[in-house]
């Protein structure tokens, strides 16, 4: 997009309004541009920077994964058990969506401390699922489900929206990339190859359900709270996620695959619309203030 100034300006407030109130985002830009020359765990030429810097392609996989990672009842329990994600979707989508900007793009001091943050509080969290068993979420079976769904989920939102998908070389050096904070978070033995990645999440489909605790999930999140003028955009958001979800959780779920010619559609659709979000990103989204910082 090529405007003058102010109207550049202009537009550039009204759009970064605009994401703020979508993901309920309220972290500050600052965090990300310090110290001079640090370039965080992975650093600007990393296949991790180049996906998670598509903020629309982050939006469809982040929800996509939310609803996966549902459907195994352990992992939900400590979700369901110990947070107020149902009352508070946004918030706590802001949260999660803090970490992953944090981990991928903050200095190596703030991607540590937000992980040793997030594993201090996993360390407390236990209880029994619907079905009488015990859980623990710093488990490394759970972690490495909620990594694996969360990993294949970005990756498979990009590859389905962005303009110059990656080779398979790069889709495989991504998931290598975020084997890194998994383990950091607890999980163990995580794959490193996108191929391994979705053997593993294979893996799993006898331990899922698609219990009434996993329906009511997805209920919350496709009443996702938006402004009533970005509602088509979070309606189209939120099927472009199914539209990523591996065929044997749509399966569980009960819910058809959409024919070929609406996937297209919607992916069309989504392409168009997230290009002024993406344009005002580009120039001071995290991402960018993150590679100033690095290149300091």
């Amino acid at each position: 997009m090529h405007l003058p100034e102010p109207f550049q300006s202009l537009a550039l407030n009204l759009i970064g309004e605009r994401v703020r109130s979508i993901t309920g985002s309220k972290s500050s830009l600052d965090d990300f541009t310090k110290p001079l020359g640090d370039a965080g765990l992975y650093g600007p030429h990393s296949m991790v920077w180049r996906v998670h810097a598509h903020f629309t392609a982050m939006m469809v996989g982040g929800l996509s994964s939310l609803i996966v990672q549902s459907l195994h009842p352990r992992a939900l329990a400590a979700v369901w058990d110990h947070s107020n994600f149902r009352g508070k979707l946004k918030e706590r989508l802001g949260r999660t969506a803090y970490f992953v900007a944090a981990t991928t793009y903050g200095s190596e001091a703030l991607a540590m401390g937000v992980i040793q943050k997030v594993n201090t509080i996993h360390a407390r969290i236990s209880g029994v699922d619907l079905n009488g068993q015990p859980y623990v979420a710093n488990e490394p079976g759970l972690l490495k489900w909620v990594h694996l769904v969360e990993a294949w989920s970005f990756l498979a939102a990009y590859q389905h929206l962005s303009k110059q998908a990656l080779t398979p070389a790069q889709c495989d050096q991504y998931m290598a990339e975020m084997s890194r904070v998994g383990h950091l978070l607890g999980a163990q033995d995580l794959p490193l190859t996108q191929t391994d990645t979705e053997a593993q999440l294979g893996a799993y489909q006898s331990s899922l359900a698609f219990d009434e605790r996993a329906q009511e999930i997805v209920r919350v999140i496709e009443a996702y709270p938006t402004d009533w003028f970005d509602q088509p955009f979070m309606n189209l958001v939120m099927q472009t996620a199914m539209d990523i979800m591996p065929g044997w959780a749509l399966a569980l779920m009960g819910r058809p695959a959409s024919c070929g010619w609406q996937v297209q559609a919607r992916r069309l659709a989504m392409q168009v619309a997230a290009e002024p979000v993406q344009w005002m990103l580009d120039q001071q989204g995290v991402a960018a203030i993150a590679k100033q910082r690095a290149m300091g």
